[in-house]
């Protein structure tokens, strides 16, 4: 579950607040963004089940590695990784991709890297919401969590 602002002020680390959250999407602009993606190689069945598909998200940490899960009725998926190491990640559309995440102050900034292209997701809260930011090339896509 997210954890709510503790009324400090100032820079504060965010991993705390998204660590351990269990939230499920709400509006967003990622059905319109989707369809841009196909030069990306995201194919049309796969854009259209995304349109539709409301995934639970779980971060969560075990030692010094950062596990997320995405859990929807279309797929599951889970990752684990250390902060600042590359790894060898495959996503839920088929990529086989170099991943890396960091803190980067109230941010969870993680990079995708795979022939050539490149995706990048911002995971930050925001008035108890986990909103993550997608961008890739000129198409940039947001989707809010909220807590379940």
């Amino acid at each position: 579950m997210f954890k709510r602002s503790t009324g400090r002020t100032g820079r504060r680390n965010a991993l705390p607040d998204i660590l351990g959250s269990t939230a499920g999407p709400g509006a967003a602009d990622l059905p319109d963004k989707l369809a841009e993606l196909s030069v990306g190689g995201v194919g049309f069945a796969t854009r259209q089940v995304g349109n539709v598909t409301k995934p639970t998200l779980i971060i969560s940490k075990e030692g010094d590695k950062v596990i997320i899960k995405t859990q929807s009725t279309f797929k599951n998926t889970e990752i684990s990784f250390k902060l600042g190491e590359e790894f060898d990640e495959t996503t839920a559309d088929d990529r086989h991709c170099k991943s890396t995440v960091v803190l980067d102050g109230d941010q969870l900034v993680y990079v995708q890297k795979w022939d050539g292209k490149e995706t990048t997701f911002v995971r930050e809260i925001k008035d108890g919401k986990m909103v993550t930011t997608l961008t890739f090339g000129d198409t940039v896509s947001v989707r809010t969590y909220e807590k379940a």
